[in-house]
């Protein structure tokens, strides 16, 4: 079936935009799509996933994070000012309302497991909403990709020059803006430490897991899905990705239509195949 566009309310009361993929027959499950810092719903890999996932029967979301600063139009940063304002805490609030959403009908899925899948940071957002609202989401499953096992990796003067200025500078090689990540991210983290902490809420995270990470991975070390997988024991298992980088050797745009890198597809085999059979749905 053609994608749809939808829009909730988010953080803030900020607007959620979204695209469904919604398979033709009877859905089996219910994915939720978590971009990364700087990413967008429609960035790289995003949509092939959630075509995977729609041609499998499953129903996937992917969404942009309320203060992504990104709206539909992919060129640019729209809302840097959003941006700044991000934290962790408006991510994990983001997450809670989409899955909200599939539950009451608002979007597709509703009836139907559901699985969090997040990459990179949205990896991290993902197993922080697992862990801290465990009950109230009730998981069929949770899947990170190239996810860090921390909420900072800023240095001791990063962050003392953050709190001193108010913010940070940071960079887009993709639009060209200068953009700033507010103080407000860190105070969050400083004041509720344990909300962050991310292998403590990996530990309270109920459903089974899926850790996948290449192991060529220049952005984040592939020695991080050891950790996020150890706090979960058992209910973890961890999928190396032979050569694959951060983005799993996917550009930026991926032509639509087009063939997948081979770590990308191992990656997609891996994801079906764990919401399908491995995860708390599973036959």
């Amino acid at each position: 079936m053609p994608e749809t566009a939808w829009e909730i309310e988010g953080s803030e009361s900020l607007p959620l935009l979204g695209n469904a993929h919604a398979p033709s027959g009877d859905a089996r499950a219910c994915a939720v799509i978590v971009h990364g810092y700087k990413g967008y719903k429609g960035y790289g890999m995003f949509p092939a996933i959630a075509g995977a996932l729609e041609e499998a029967g499953v129903v996937a979301h992917r969404f942009n994070l309320a203060h992504s600063g990104m709206t539909n139009a992919t060129d640019t940063f729209a809302r840097a000012d959003l941006f700044e304002r991000d934290t962790w805490s408006h991510q994990v609030e983001d997450i809670r309302a989409v899955v909200r959403a599939v539950r009451s009908g608002a979007i597709a899925g509703g009836g139907l497991p559901v699985f969090l899948i997040g990459h990179s940071r949205g990896g991290v957002a993902c197993t922080l909403a697992a862990g801290r609202h465990a009950e109230e989401l009730g998981l069929a499953g949770l899947v990170t990709i190239n996810a860090p096992a921390t909420c900072c990796s800023l240095s001791e003067a990063d962050r003392a020059a953050l709190l001193e200025r108010g913010y940070l500078e940071t960079a887009s090689a993709r639009t060209g803006q200068t953009l700033r990540v507010g103080a407000a991210w860190l105070r969050d983290q400083i004041e509720r430490p344990e909300s962050h902490d991310v292998p403590l809420q990996a530990s309270r995270v109920r459903c089974p897991a899926l850790v996948i990470h290449g192991d060529a991975d220049e952005t984040v070390s592939p020695t991080n899905a050891g950790v996020i997988a150890g706090a979960m024991r058992s209910r973890a298992r961890v999928l190396m990705v032979p050569g694959g980088n951060h983005v799993l050797n996917t550009p930026n745009p991926h032509p639509a239509g087009g063939p997948h890198s081979g770590e990308l597809s191992a990656a997609l085999e891996a994801i079906v195949e764990f919401i399908l059979y491995g995860g708390a749905s599973g036959t």
